[in-house]
């Protein structure tokens, strides 16, 4: 999966936060609820303008940050 397909940057959205494309919901936003225990269905249900691969698409795009991120020991 290519978050890129799922996920937009835009100054004017969210003051230029990753949101998934054609929301307002930012990808913080998703990893939140999931790191608070909400299942991706239980997210699904609460938000179900946005499906099982643009929740998959946020933790990537997080992986991905992650793995680019600099380690200063």
């Amino acid at each position: 999966m290519d978050y890129r397909d799922y996920i937009e940057i835009n100054p004017s959205i969210r003051f230029g936060k990753p949101c998934i494309k054609g929301t307002r919901i930012s990808v913080y936003d998703v990893l939140g609820w999931l790191a608070s225990g909400m299942s991706i269905d239980e997210v699904i249900s609460d938000f179900p303008q946005l499906t099982r691969d643009q929740i998959l698409a946020c933790l990537a795009f997080s992986a991905d940050k992650e793995r680019k991120a600099k380690v200063v020991v």
